[in-house]
């Protein structure tokens, strides 16, 4: 056992490198942003003003591309996100937030692995951008679930999926009501007030993503049912679902502030969040 510790220490010190956790505070700063852009686009539906988009976190990157300063923007997004995506795999692997290694724990990790891997394609999106000097970007999910479709036992798969992306929502709900992410802020550095309002905010977030995971995921499981991948929808069909229904402008503008709250509460982790430096540190002094 100490030598399989004395193999991991080099690793677990590259991973708590300092610059890493800048790099990787930076990445909740842009997927913050990300969100953020999402869910005022989506409000600007809402309240029916010009400029409204319904989109995804791919679009999100579009659209700040498409401002002044785009490209410089690019780079600073695909640096962050790439950071990001790297710190999926450190809670995965490492754990430093000490999910555990039961049933509940290896999910939990499991879905950071989930997390680094979509971050990495948001990636691979702008650097075939900055390599190309253009790109666009269309419904992910539609396309995924498309080729899904085109194997002989793609209905079946494509209803997994779907009870996969509810089973996803579920959990939303269900950290946004435990409220777990608060163990893994530097508690100790925030004032109560301030705890209070990134836990209202993580939570809020939370419940509205669930909300669009559900949509998507219903949809999904109607698309496997009558093998149609036309029903499949993402990001943006999910909003724009929710605005078609009794009370869609209100219940839009509320799951579009849920994503805006999602994107301060990612600026608050940029802030507070407990990295592998800190995790680390304390492991070795424990």
């Amino acid at each position: 056992m100490a030598t399989l510790d004395s193999r991991a220490h080099p690793i677990k010190r590259a991973a708590a490198n300092p610059a890493l956790e800048i790099l990787e505070r930076l990445g909740y700063v842009a997927r913050g942003v990300l969100y953020a852009v999402m869910g005022v686009l989506a409000l600007r539906i809402a309240m029916a003003q010009p400029g409204g988009q319904a989109t995804d976190l791919t679009g999100s990157l579009v659209y700040l591309i498409g401002q002044p300063f785009g490209k410089l923007v690019l780079y600073v997004m695909v640096i962050g996100l790439a950071a990001y995506s790297v710190w999926g795999f450190i809670r995965a692997i490492f754990d430093p937030l000490h999910r555990g290694s039961d049933a509940s724990g290896y999910l939990e990790r499991l879905g950071f692995v989930s997390s680094a891997v979509s971050y990495a394609a948001i990636v691979v999106f702008g650097l075939r951008i900055l390599i190309r000097n253009g790109g666009a970007s269309g419904d992910s999910t539609q396309k995924t679930i498309s080729s899904v479709l085109d194997h002989p036992a793609g209905g079946s798969l494509t209803v997994l999926i779907g009870l996969l992306a509810i089973g996803i929502a579920i959990g939303q709900f269900v950290e946004g009501y435990r409220a777990v992410f608060q163990r893994d802020l530097k508690g100790w550095e925030m004032s109560e007030s301030a705890r209070r309002i990134v836990v209202a905010l993580g939570r809020f977030g939370m419940f509205a993503r669930g909300v669009i995971f559900l949509v998507i995921g219903w949809f999904i499981v109607q698309a496997g049912l009558h093998h149609d991948p036309g029903q499949v929808q993402g990001f943006g069909g999910a909003f724009l679902f929710l605005l078609s229904k009794p009370f869609g402008h209100l219940l839009l503008g509320i799951v579009a502030l849920g994503f805006v709250a999602l994107g301060l509460h990612s600026f608050a982790c940029a802030r507070w969040m407990r990295l592998m430096g800190s995790s680390f540190h304390v492991d070795r002094q424990a």
